[in-house]
């Protein structure tokens, strides 16, 4: 099957659709080599690796395992591949670029994002940090603060400048062979459920799809976590092995979820850091200065550029739900703080497993929480700290 790439070229191969996958934990040995040997091949027939046409042309293949209807992928088709060029001609540059766009899949797929850009698979791309607890810990930090912060803009500018101020969030991609250049963000969490939801208790006994770190989120409400994807979320709760889901209301509407789970309660658990636009070291330590002073400065633009782009999707998936048949209704304070209460310090023993194994995880979630605080925000629970 001919691989969906486009080589200076903005056409789409076909999109994955709004799908954000369960957490891949788990690879096996024998995968890993399956995935290295395609890998090898595959990048000696797209002959990528940022190589030099002429002097001047610099050859890079940009991928993502999603599609372009995900806004942290359609901002390297939008905003990183376009600006690039013209930036450098702005500049009177001699250097161009000559892209091969190579999106939904068709390079590797979703739990693999991180290895196929640090093996040079592709020279760049959105790299999903969620997938990653093991190689990226720090860059999970925000799955540990539940209740933190609903603005996707502040939260993703944070995560932004501790890549620069505590060493170790940079220094883990380094290991990786990565180059960091700006993270992304999701809206805040919230709850569709087959049943109205006015306080925490009413969470007991149920089963609640929460993958991955979420499933933390439910500890001490008596509810159970049940694992899922957005793409599975819907015959889930339809056939009864969930009776809600924590998800975002921009993957829930283009999936229909409401259709199943009309009542929507805004909880906000916070907004979520889940991946980052990256790019092979051994590819940046090749480029000319000028085009990297042009990514160093694209990457900040692109964080902003998915959060503009949430913003508008946010408030188009609750009125489309609404309009459709949804009970939207907001989560009192007071059983936020209830619930707050009975949830036992997931930050502190995320702490101390991630300190073990030599990363300053303490250091880091402390730098987080004190810059939402004198940014203006108001954690309902001040996470890193002694309960």
């Amino acid at each position: 099957m001919p691989l969906a790439v486009h080589e200076h070229s903005h056409r789409l191969p076909p999109s994955e659709g709004s799908m954000i996958p369960l957490p891949h934990f788990m690879r096996t040995e024998a995968h890993n080599r399956k995935f290295l040997g395609a890998a090898l091949g595959l990048s000696l027939a797209l002959a990528g690796g940022a190589c030099a046409d002429e002097d001047t042309t610099i050859r890079l293949t940009v991928a993502s395992s999603q599609g372009t209807t995900l806004a942290w992928v359609g901002a390297m088709h939008t905003l990183v591949v376009p600006e690039l060029d013209r930036r450098l001609a702005a500049r009177g540059s001699p250097y161009r670029i000559r892209w091969t766009e190579a999106y939904g899949g068709s390079l590797y797929k979703y739990g693999e994002t991180l290895e196929g850009v640090s093996i040079g698979l592709a020279d760049m791309g959105w790299v999903g940090t969620l997938w990653e607890l093991s190689k990226l810990p720090l860059q999970n930090l925000t799955y540990y603060a539940p209740f933190a912060s609903d603005d996707f803009r502040l939260v993703v500018d944070i995560v932004n400048e501790m890549h620069r101020t505590v060493p170790a969030m940079a220094d883990a991609w380094t290991a990786q062979n990565v180059k960091f250049l700006g993270a992304s963000a999701l809206d805040t969490y919230h709850l569709l459920s087959t049943f109205p939801v006015d306080s925490v208790d009413d969470l007991r006994g149920r089963k609640i799809l929460a993958p991955g770190p979420s499933a933390a989120w439910l500890e001490g409400t008596g509810a159970v976590a049940v694992d899922g994807s957005l793409t599975t979320y819907y015959q889930q709760i339809q056939t009864g092995v969930a009776d809600g889901v924590f998800t975002i209301l921009t993957g829930a509407a283009p999936n229909r979820l409401h259709e199943v789970a009309p009542y929507i309660t805004l909880l906000g658990l916070g907004s979520q850091v889940t991946g980052a636009l990256a790019i092979n070291l051994d590819t940046w330590n090749r480029l000319p200065g000028d085009v990297r002073e042009v990514l160093e400065e694209l990457g900040p633009e692109y964080s902003r550029g998915v959060a503009d782009d949430l913003a508008k999707r946010y408030e188009a998936s609750i009125a489309r739900m609404q309009s459709e048949g949804a009970i939207v209704s907001d989560f009192p304070l007071a059983e936020k703080q209830k619930w707050l209460a009975a949830m036992p310090d997931i930050a502190g023993r995320w702490i101390e497993a991630t300190e073990r194994r030599g990363h300053p995880a303490g250091e880091a979630l402390r730098a987080y929480m004190s810059a939402l605080r004198a940014r203006g925000a108001e954690p309902l629970r001040d996470w890193g700290s002694a309960p």
